[in-house]
């Protein structure tokens, strides 16, 4: 069972840049609605929120090489996860040795995301992780040669560690250890801007650290105890009193408690929106699919919502609603949700459970896939098996593989083969999007009633709602009213019977 050093190479970039948008309509709340064509006359030189909020996480980068962490590995527990060189161990338990070296290259560019720098990647053929210290005592004594050689302060293990598997790789290669998981919460600690998505970060941390909280020397004190029956402690205060271990985690419970109250109050404002959605009965569309597939740009190219877009995983966290029209008039809502990925830690799906509703709750999922990806069909399975997580598996699907312009010919013709009905399309160039555009057109649920009414001039709140909620075949102005010839949904077509009059 040896050792394997991956030598990486840099995966093809999709820098994710806006193009020019011209076929679906877009409702704003405080505008007329227009195209995208008479939207942009104009403004090309104006910077949207997305240039914006990556211009703000840059604006303060750390520089590598110059560090005021703490030396003594015993303190890690009371140091900020911030990780400078590193070193990446994986142990390949099944599949092929592509899947081992695939994993560990998603592994290299979520260690970079966070803002290391990989100085080398290794992984090992085992049955199953030893139980110890995850790669066996002999490799962890190597790996602890590597660390030395390379001079690295970190290693990054692609995988969840147990508390006693941490704490013994430490002893051993004497840097910190961090796991997948713990690697991947941090991205999502610096990357969520809203008060909703801090919260539900802080909440799958608390939830990760709980279990693995330690503590050293004085750390593990008692406060109040005294020399047997009679000691200095005082009335009430002697026996073994309390280990600051344990005011840690009542601590974190109580810090837990909290945060879930707070996440419960803010999806009331949600499911508000999510109501009156459906009252009006309009069509819910979520873009879902593996981290750094190009949901926000598809996004930004279908409704111009001007979103963050970066070349790195886990860009953007919080989901983003927008309001939409086909190219019949007919209304829908467009979100972008935060993006998957294999082994997505549990914690984050529990505390993301209300924003992945989002999803569940959706008439469409279109499932964007990297095609420029070495394994594309491993990110649809990672993709599904979270969708079947918060039970969104019987949503339809339509499948749309991004990235063609960048994809391997090959690869693109087998996906084509298994994927019968999937959309190609470029989020970057464009190609394909009126093809797009097209089958969520068709895709989207059939509206229940054909109606034919004249309705009254002062009811215009009514024809309002038949340009938002419906598709309208024939309109006329007459004396009496506007004559309407649409589809509506059935809650609609009651309101409207009143006004039913002959064909026009």
């Amino acid at each position: 069972m040896d050792m394997t050093r991956t030598a990486f190479n840099d995966h093809d970039p999709f820098d994710g840049h806006d193009a020019d948008r011209d076929a679906i309509v877009v409702d704003d709340a405080d505008t007329d609605v227009v195209t995208f064509a008479e939207n942009r006359r104009g403004t090309d030189d104006l910077p949207d929120q997305g240039q914006l909020e990556l211009e703000d996480r840059y604006a303060l980068r750390r520089v590598q090489g110059l560090s005021t962490e703490l030396e003594d590995v015993t303190e890690v527990e009371y140091r900020s996860l911030r990780l400078e060189r590193v070193v990446l161990i994986g142990v390949w338990t099944s599949g092929t040795q592509l899947d081992a070296d695939n994993s560990l290259v998603e592994l290299k560019q979520l260690a970079e995301t966070a803002g290391a720098m990989v100085l080398e990647g290794l992984t090992q053929r085992r049955s199953k992780p030893d139980p110890a210290t995850y790669v066996g005592s002999g490799k962890a004594a190597e790996l602890r040669d590597i660390v030395e050689s390379t001079g690295a302060d970190t290693v990054i293990c692609d995988g969840e560690l147990t508390p006693g598997q941490l704490r013994q790789l430490e002893d051993v290669v004497k840097v910190k250890v961090v796991d997948r998981t713990a690697l991947i919460l941090d991205i999502f600690a610096q990357h969520a801007r809203s008060r909703e998505g801090k919260a539900q970060v802080e909440l799958a941390q608390l939830t990760y650290l709980l279990p693995r909280l330690r503590g050293w020397g004085d750390s593990l004190s008692r406060q109040g105890g005294g020399a047997g029956g009679g000691g200095n402690g005082g009335v009430g205060l002697r026996g073994p009193g309390e280990t600051k271990i344990e005011t840690d985690r009542r601590r974190i419970n109580a810090k837990m408690a909290k945060l879930r109250r707070q996440l419960a109050h803010m999806s009331v404002a949600r499911d508000v929106k999510r109501d009156q959605r459906r009252t009006r009965q309009v069509p819910a569309v979520a873009i879902a699919g593996y981290t750094n597939a190009g949901k926000s740009s598809l996004l930004n190219r279908l409704t111009g919502a001007g979103v963050l877009v970066e070349n790195a995983l886990f860009a953007t966290l919080d989901p983003t609603v927008r309001q939409a029209r086909t190219p019949d008039g007919r209304a829908f809502t467009l979100s972008d949700t935060v993006g998957f990925v294999r082994h997505l830690p549990h914690q984050l799906v529990e505390a993301f459970r209300s924003t992945l509703e989002e999803v569940a709750d959706a008439d469409l999922i279109l499932h964007v896939v990297d095609g420029s990806h070495p394994d594309p069909e491993q990110q649809l399975a990672s993709v599904r098996e979270v969708l079947a997580d918060i039970e969104a598996s019987d949503v339809p699907e339509l499948v749309i593989i991004n990235k063609v312009d960048a994809a391997d010919p090959t690869l693109l013709k087998q996906l084509r083969t298994k994927l019968n009905g999937a959309v190609e399309v470029s989020a970057r160039t464009g190609e394909g999007i009126d093809e797009l555009i097209r089958a969520v057109t068709e895709a989207l649920p059939v509206l229940d009633r054909e109606v034919v009414v004249l309705v009254p001039y002062e009811r215009g709140d009514l024809v309002s709602r038949v340009y938002q909620e419906g598709r309208i075949l024939k309109e006329e102005h007459t004396g009496d009213g506007t004559a309407l010839h649409a589809w509506v949904p059935q809650m609609l077509a009651n309101q409207l019977d009143e006004y039913a009059t002959a064909a026009l």
